[in-house]
């Protein structure tokens, strides 16, 4: 039995829980003990042996499909079998086949996927030399060398590397989707090693750390080596997933392997996504069936009773069986009836709603407006099961770095001297919006220039050429103050590498006007200034962190003068200006408003020329703060006050962090149509308010932007209470909680509270953290919620997921996720509907997404227009598909009263059968798959169409009531005014038309066409195909039923054909079609003159908007061009460094930092032209008062 189990991948065993990881370097067979994960993943879901029995398993698990198969088991007694086997088999095969199909072939893509990633190879140190391995038989405390542009194989303790000071590069976009390198660094003990492979595979210390977990950006642990403990963190750790730069070769020590590894703890398990209409469908299937007991019930006790009254006066020609009475009798009459009425949840419904939302998701997939050329990737619908949730979004979480922005660079602007740079103006001296016409600068005279660099201000390279010492000055501080390693591939041709983007456009800004950065010792930092090399002296660097928040550096030019050049956050470097630089500060700081409010990332630079004899001083004490063993940051702290004081100002930089096109567009679209929008980012928080002015979340027109940034929960607590009294006053204490419980399970949604006007809140992790906790959670739900936007600051994983699953849990909306790295693969997954940004090489979050494209820019047409459409096509589906089959069931009800109670069928039973497989199931899919109630651009135009599907208006508990109430109605006129045609008819040769099987015919025919009429009034877009399906239906009927009740056919099959002649002995007279067209006219009356007074007295935004479109009788005009909003604020941004501590110590170590010469490739193309799909949205309001259509 364990070995079945096992063949069948069903654990038996327990799984222990790992508190602590010890392994040992080498030794294969220590390690082998504690039975630690291999290097192979797995992430398909089913093998040979449990496809068929697990996939059925949870077909099966779906109520509808386990009824179908009890229905089958009725019909197969004969006593109760009113309809043969073969009405709910071939459905029933039909359906359980579509799904093994689908389900088999993304299995095997799955397969597919695991199979390539584990064969990939590595070479791996095994007794005592190196061998080609897969990647799946890489085991815990192996040695694999890596090389340039590899990914790391596993969970890595990096043991040394080709470059000095054992550095290595790695770039972590499969992690973060961040693509500026980052530096790992081995300890001096293993980098000894280098690649002496006698040294490594010698080699056998012991590690002992962490389990397995998902924390990215924590380690740890220590290495024990002949006796001595070294710590370890997480900068001396390469994670599976980061991908090796510039570095030639490495050797690590695979910690984690496999699913153990930090990546694959990040992807979590897979979550069944089930959409709201889903959920409510199984509620009303529940109910469906209750209502169907109901039916039988009643019919069976009809049963009975006629049974004890009538029934004894058949018994002398219908003898009953031994035993039978009516009591019995009722019995069997019930189950009968739960045959004949099952058609209330017909399994077709199941078998179109999976064609309609293949069919949905398969035009996300051609939308060729969705297309990104440029990485040549198009949207990808990766999960065909939500496309209708996507109409219902209420919150949106974004990422930022890589969702928002593209995490590239630009040096936009600049004031020097009190001066402004960077603005064009024409000769009117107004501004003019730079365009890619606009005239660029010319930089051919400097041949170290940077070709891709892009500037429109002339004025500045005439101040740099005519030896304007401030403007010099300006540049060659920016040349001098920073951490950037140059890379000289030939002469000439120079590519840095930074930290920070930040730092290498301003590097390369500074190159363009002159001042290019060559290269770097420990000891001199090389320029070319103005064509003359230069070689400056480094004395010294004064490191950024997050309290000081500005660098500095010492150096010496070669005639000997010393100066200290600083760059930083504008407040901190104006507190430590000298009283000579007031006036100019005041200048530049409308400078730096301005800037700000375009959104930039500003940066005030100063210097200060030194004194030889204090400098050296200075230098004493520094050197003794540098090397004591307490609290040496703090003293170096303060060791930098007392030299970064009396600073002259020089000017200001203003930094772009480039968006993705069309964001600020976007994020305004979404915003109209109703959508909040919270941004979960790493990033501190200066950029992160930075990007939500840039992108339009953040406003000067808002009453207020909250910051919430306490060290204690009291602290956090009462700042949320005091934004929340100011949005609303009156709003109490306590929550407003709708209380429910359905199925057992209990819930509590906060209600939406009123709030005069709009407001934004930005918070960052730290306060984040109290604010999660049990006790405080709603409280931040209730502030974040009563706010327009939400910007969240230095999170963590774990928390972005928590911040979703709380919006998701306590309130009555649909969430989306949308991010391009593993940072964001846990929120993805919690939210329910998960986006992954793709064309970047970072694809963790695409491979955990339900749906993906290259831009943000593309979520407004995924959201207002596929979303949209889907929505109102699977609600219209939903009501005519219940509407015509509640119709068709009812009517079988009615009959009951006249047959004896006898569960005898109304229809003929091949219509039965062939109803919702051929004669309804075209036209309805037809109208689900290409209905639109207006175009895509009026779609954009009206961004309040949206809001409907955001309140499930189009289908609902109300809408079925409605639906139900409909067919009780259409089904009385469909039996009772044939029944009265029929009743004592004679045709026109006098002969008796009122037998069962006439009836039957006319009532069937009535059906068929008045809920193909109901279909035509349902259908708002009419195209070929419609047509096609909708008449092709109808002539099929006709075709069909001839056929089928002709001569031949009762001659072959006498069994099965039993309605012989019927038909056109019926359809030739007069009265039948009248008695047709009169039952088709009385179905819809009622929804004709429903709909006209509507739209007359209470006309919805959809009547609005096509009554419009029909004035229109045109597609809407070009929305005008709109230049971007300058907003003026009083608040500014520090400069956004992107590391937490720099690398300052690293630069004056004493060993250079040497980089291999390598060519990189081009990680950002130019971006699109300004076409349509990037040009603003007009938006039109229309008051729900506004005068009727």
């Amino acid at each position: 039995m364990g070995s079945l189990l096992s063949a069948c991948r069903i654990n038996t065993k327990k799984k222990k829980v790992e508190e602590e990881r010890h392994l040992r370097a080498n030794d294969r067979e220590f390690n082998l003990s504690f039975k630690y994960a291999n290097n192979a993943i797995k992430t398909s879901k089913y093998n040979v042996f449990t496809f068929l029995p697990l996939n059925l398993f949870e077909q099966f698990q779906r109520l509808a499909n386990a009824y179908f198969v009890f229905l089958l088991l009725l019909q197969l007694i004969p006593q109760i079998s009113s309809l043969s086997w073969f009405t709910t088999v071939v459905p029933l095969l039909l359906v359980l086949s579509i799904t093994l199909a689908k389900d088999l072939s993304d299995d095997i893509t799955r397969h597919k996927n695991d199979k390539h990633v584990n064969n990939r190879k590595v070479e791996v140190l095994i007794d005592g030399e190196l061998k080609s391995e897969r990647w799946m038989n890489v085991q815990v405390g192996d040695i694999v060398k890596l090389e340039n542009n590899e990914f790391v194989t596993a969970d890595l303790l990096l043991l040394s590397s080709s470059e000095p000071l054992n550095l290595i590069y790695i770039e972590t976009a499969e992690l973060d989707g961040e693509t500026n390198l980052k530096v790992k660094q081995a300890l001096t003990l293993t980098g000894d090693l280098g690649n002496d492979i006698q040294k490594l595979a010698a080699f056998n210390g012991e590690v002992r750390c962490e389990p397995p977990n998902n924390r990215l950006d924590k380690f740890t642990g220590t290495l024990t080596v002949r006796g001595e403990m070294f710590a370890l963190d997480n900068e001396r750790i390469l994670l599976r997933g980061c991908t090796l730069r510039n570095t030639e070769w490495c050797f690590g020590l695979v910690v984690f392997g496999g699913p153990d590894t930090k990546l694959m703890q990040n992807s979590g398990k897979s979550i069944f996504k089930r959409t709201s209409i889903d959920h409510l469908m199984n509620f009303l299937v529940m109910f469906i069936f209750g209502f169907l007991a109901f039916m039988c019930t009643i019919l069976s006790i009809g049963n009975g009773i006629w049974e004890y009254i009538e029934g004894n006066s058949f018994i002398t020609f219908l003898p009953r069986a031994d035993g039978a009475n009516a009591s019995l009798s009722a019995f069997l009459t019930f189950w009968s009836y739960v045959i004949i009425l099952n058609t209330v949840v017909p399994i077709s419904l199941y078998v179109s709603v999976e064609i309609l939302r293949l069919g949905n998701s398969y035009f996300i997939d051609w939308d060729r407006k969705m297309y990104h050329v440029k990485s040549d990737t198009p949207a990808q619908a990766r999960t065909t099961t939500l496309n209708e949730e996507l109409g219902q979004i209420k919150y949106i979480f974004s990422d930022k770095t890589g969702t928002l922005t593209q995490n590239i660079m630009t040096f936009n602007r600049c004031s020097i001297n009190g001066k402004s740079y960077g603005e064009v103006v024409d000769f009117a001296g107004q501004r003019v919006e730079v365009t890619e016409k606009t005239e660029k600068v010319d930089f051919s005279w400097n041949s170290l220039a940077d070709p891709k660099f892009c500037f429109h201000d002339h004025k500045l390279v005439d101040a740099v050429k005519s030896g304007s010492p401030e403007v010099q000055n300006f540049f060659r501080l920016l040349a001098l103050c920073h951490t950037v390693m140059p890379e000289e591939k030939t002469e000439g041709e120079l590519f840095y590498q930074a930290q920070s983007p930040d730092e290498g456009a301003l590097v390369t800004a500074a190159r363009n006007f002159g001042f290019v950065f060559r290269s770097r010792t420990p000891e001199t930092i090389s320029l070319v200034e103005m064509g003359a090399p230069t070689t400056y002296e480094l004395l010294a660097v004064l490191d950024f962190n997050n309290v000081r928040k500005r660098m500095s550096v010492i150096v010496r030019n070669p005639e000997g003068k010393l100066t200290l050049y600083c760059k930083g956050a504008d407040t901190i470097i104006f507190e430590r200006l000298h009283p000579l630089s007031s006036k100019l500060m005041e200048v530049t700081t409308e400078h730096l408003n301005e800037y700000a409010g375009e959104g930039l990332r500003t940066l005030a630079l100063a210097y200060k020329d030194l004194d030889e004899d204090k400098f050296e001083e200075w230098k004493e004490r520094h050197h003794e703060a540098s090397t004591s063993m307490e609290d040496r940051e703090a003293k170096l702290d303060a060791i930098y006050e007392e030299i970064e004081k009396d600073l002259l100002l020089l000017g200001a930089s203003a930094v772009e962090d480039k968006l993705q096109d069309g964001v600020p567009q976007t994020i305004e679209q979404l915003a109209k149509a109703d959508i909040k929008i919270w941004v979960l980012t790493g990033d501190k928080q200066e950029t992160a308010e930075n990007i939500g002015y840039s992108c339009n979340m953040l406003r000067e027109e808002m009453k207020e932007i909250f910051i919430v940034a306490s060290n204690t929960a009291e602290e956090v607590r009462e700042e949320l209470v005091n934004a929340r009294k100011k949005m609303s006053p009156e709003s109490g204490d306590e929550p407003p909680i709708e209380k429910s419980r359905f199925l057992g399970k209990k819930s509590q949604v906060v209600e939406d509270e009123k709030v005069n006007g709009e407001y934004g809140l930005v918070i960052n992790g730290h306060s984040l953290a109290f604010a999660l906790q049990k006790d405080m959670q709603l409280e931040l739900l209730r502030t974040a919620c009563m706010c327009q936007t939400v910007i969240c600051c230095r999170v963590t994983p774990l928390q972005k997921a928590q911040v979703v699953e709380l919006v998701k849990k306590h309130k009555k909306a649909v969430t989306l996720a949308i991010g391009d790295g593993a940072n964001d693969v846990s929120m993805i997954k919690t939210a329910h509907i998960g986006v992954g940004i793709s064309g970047q090489e970072g694809m963790q979050a695409v491979l955990s997404s339900d749906f993906s494209f290259a831009q943000f820019r593309y979520l407004q047409r995924l959201l207002l227009v596929h979303g949209r459409w889907s929505y109102l096509r699977m609600c219209t589906f939903l009501r005519y598909f219940f509407y015509k089959n509640f119709t068709f069931t009812f009517v079988h009800f009615w009959y009951g009263f006249f047959c004896g109670f006898s569960a005898q069928t109304v229809y003929d039973e091949w219509f039965i059968t062939l109803y919702n497989l051929i004669y309804t199931a075209l036209p309805v899919i037809g109208l689900s798959l290409f209905d639109q109630d207006v175009n895509d651009r009026w779609s954009f135009q009206y961004p309040q169409l949206y809001a409907p599907g955001q309140l499930n208006q189009y289908f609902s508990k109300m809408a079925f009531a409605r639906i139900l109430l409909h067919s009780c109605y259409s089904s009385l006129i469909l039996f009772f005014v044939p029944w009265a045609a029929m009743c004592d008819t004679v045709r026109d040769d006098g002969k008796d038309i009122a037998d069962y099987q006439s009836f039957a015919l006319l009532a069937q025919t009535c059906l068929l066409i008045a809920v193909s009429v109901q279909l035509g009034l349902d259908t708002y877009y009419w195209t070929a195909v419609n047509q096609f399906f909708l008449w092709g239906s109808l002539s099929m009927y006709f075709a069909v039923t001839f056929t089928m009740y002709s001569n031949g056919m009762y001659l072959i099959f006498t069994s099965s054909f039993p309605f012989i002649g019927t038909a056109r002995n019926s359809l030739n007279q007069p009265n039948m079609w009248l008695t047709m067209f009169l039952t088709t006219i009385l179905c819809v009356l009622p929804v004709v003159a429903k709909r006209f007074l509507f739209i007359q007295l209470k006309p919805t935004i959809n009547d609005k908007v096509r009554h419009k479109v029909r004035q229109a009788k045109a597609v809407p005009p070009t929305p005008p061009r709109k230049f971007p909003r300058r907003r003026i604020s009083t608040r500014r941004s520090g400069y956004a460094f992107s590391h937490a501590r720099g690398y300052g110590d690293l630069v004056t170590s004493g060993r250079f930092l040497r980089i291999p010469v390598k060519t990189r490739s081009v990680l950002f193309p130019h971006t699109d032209t300004p076409v349509a799909d990037s040009t603003p949205q007009t938006y039109r309001t229309i008051l729900e008062e506004a005068q009727s259509p």
